[in-house]
């Protein structure tokens, strides 16, 4: 991975803040689904998720669990060099997020 870009280096940064009361279990259901597909690793506070599927790089998603004074919550932070690839490392974290937290009726919504 190390020919890739670094997160920061990335021009384009999106986040989103989910609510839910499970935010550690989401987000281990996330890495771990995705690790099956792309490279995962650990980082401060989470897990780095790369969308470098067949030498197709896309960008980054950082999974994180963060305490705050509402209590724990679930960040999805989304990097990327371009807006159509931004959109498209939005759009699998969130559906894919969603879809684990149907039951618990979970939204992604990401702001740039």
């Amino acid at each position: 991975m190390s020919d890739l870009p670094t997160p920061e280096s990335l021009v384009l940064t999106s986040r989103a803040e989910v609510a839910t009361e499970r935010p550690a279990r989401y987000a281990k259901q996330l890495v771990s689904h995705m690790g099956h597909k792309v490279p995962v690793e650990e980082i401060e506070n989470g897990h780095r998720i790369t969308f470098n599927r067949d030498g197709n790089f896309n960008g980054y998603g950082d999974v994180l669990v963060f305490a705050s004074e509402r209590g724990e919550q679930l960040v999805l932070l989304a990097h990327a060099d371009d807006d159509e690839r931004l959109s498209r490392v939005e759009g699998v974290l969130g559906r894919h997020l969603e879809k684990f937290g149907e039951r618990d009726g979970l939204k992604v919504v990401f702001e740039r």
